[in-house]
């Protein structure tokens, strides 16, 4: 298999339609991306995929969807107006920024070279700021989250009292978020404009270990669910100088991406510190009645956060590959699960002549009830096939002479490049049994 670089990724995006650079007819926004026609669904097969897994299948999870406004109150009590910030030092010289812990402060800047140019170290606040209201002034001030999770901590006494939900239950939430990053680098994995897919376990104190080993085993199986090669991923462990002061404990799930292993994934175990500091800080009680011990307590909180946009980065580089083809001819393929494909299936007409282009398009819209498709009726086949394992389409659909005789057409799978013969009748059935079964195979 050829190396799959970060060059790599971004090209195939920007020629197929997956992600642009925000603003880019006027140079460009550092830490903004725009997702084409391909990317956003991609983006939201993911997001669907995680949705079902985590309140479709667990019955003990509802679903959420906050406002990216809050009060400013909130997140005085989480701490990030206080504490969310890195220590940053400025080169006097070439005036590049560059974050305290990551760099020899008596050492030579990074970009021009010059040794002892570095300002004094000082906080950077990671949060947006902004006002709502007609005056801008202290009192106006808000905040553009930093992340989804605290949209769950505050709502859970409503949840609770309108779902007549029971403890031990979760809160799941997808949604944007954002930070003035002051280093955004490889693509979307670290941008200022984000979003997240978190679920908050909300448990008995004591009970809080057994469902931390249970939420580590489960996300772990989600992404063997979602088709990742188990070599590409990883857990990492949180030391004593990683670990937040307020957590008992944390695990990352880390992915091979291009530039090396990163986290795609958090599992922490929050113990009652978010729901004690907003009962604090707002003056309502935060309890849990256990209608089971009838016992009060501020239940415990083990947190499952992914990176969507993170995800989506994790999708392109565990699918890229460069099949060397006899002959010396190369294919560009993205493996992707069938599920998360952005197209499922496309309809190619042999050719456009004798009823064969209308037969084709006629049965490329009666499919789309039950799949994503594509209709391509623009040069030879063998060029059609490409363009589609290009983009990820895991079943190419071919409609020729015979089809009008026997209403039978070709099914081509993407991965083994394999072609079967198929009933129309019998089409959308073997497609959907194929994607149930489906295991990636690699040339």
């Amino acid at each position: 298999m050829a190396e799959v670089t970060m060059d790599k990724i971004v090209s195939l995006c920007k020629r197929r339609g997956f992600i642009f650079q925000s603003s880019e007819i006027y140079g460009g926004l550092n830490g903004a991306y725009d997702y084409g026609p391909l990317g956003v669904q991609l983006k939201n097969n993911i997001r669907d995929f995680w949705w079902k897994e985590m309140t479709q299948i667990h019955d003990d999870i509802v679903g959420l969807d906050a406002s990216i406004l809050m009060h400013p109150r909130v997140w005085e009590a989480s701490g990030h107006v206080s504490n969310f910030s890195d220590p940053m030092v400025d080169c006097k010289q070439c005036k590049s920024r560059f974050r305290a812990d990551q760099i020899d402060l008596k050492g030579a800047c990074p970009t021009c070279g010059t040794k002892d140019s570095f300002t004094e170290p000082r906080n950077f606040n990671l949060m947006f700021a902004t006002h709502i209201g007609a005056n801008a002034d202290a009192s106006s001030t808000i905040y553009l989250r930093p992340e989804t999770a605290q949209g769950i901590y505050v709502d859970f006494k409503n949840v609770v009292s309108s779902s007549r939900v029971k403890i031990p239950f979760g809160i799941a939430q997808v949604g944007k978020s954002f930070r003035n990053e002051i280093t955004t680098k490889n693509f979307i994995f670290r941008s200022c404009e984000f979003e997240q897919m978190e679920m908050q376990w909300f448990c008995k104190p004591g009970t809080d270990e057994k469902w931390f080993s249970y939420w580590r085993e489960q996300r772990m199986a989600f992404y063997h669910k979602m088709g990742i090669k188990p070599q590409s991923l990883r857990w990492h462990q949180h030391g004593p100088d990683e670990l937040a002061f307020y957590a008992k404990d944390a695990y990352d799930i880390q992915f091979l991406f291009p530039m090396g292993w990163q986290e795609l994934e958090g599992v922490h175990s929050r113990t009652d510190y978010d729901l004690t500091q907003h009962q604090t800080f707002s003056g309502k009680e935060m309890t849990y009645l256990d209608p089971e011990s009838n016992e009060r307590y501020i239940p415990y909180v083990v947190e499952t956060s992914a990176g969507l946009t993170r995800n989506v980065l994790m999708a392109l580089g565990d699918a890229y590959d460069e099949e060397e083809l006899e002959g010396g001819d190369v294919r560009t393929v993205l493996h992707f699960h069938p599920s998360l494909a952005p197209v499922t299936v496309a309809v190619l007409p042999l050719v456009k002549k004798d009823g064969i282009a209308e037969f084709a398009s006629k049965l490329e819209h009666e499919l789309r009830d039950d799949f994503s498709t594509f209709y391509d009726v623009s040069g030879a086949i063998g060029r059609r096939y490409r363009r589609m394992d290009e983009i990820g389409t895991p079943y190419c659909v071919t409609v020729d002479y015979q089809s009008l005789e026997d209403q039978t057409v070709t099914l081509r799978l993407r991965d083994s490049m394999e072609q079967v013969r198929v009933a129309i009748t019998d089409l959308v059935a073997t497609i959907k049994k194929a994607t149930k079964e489906y295991k990636r195979v690699e040339r």
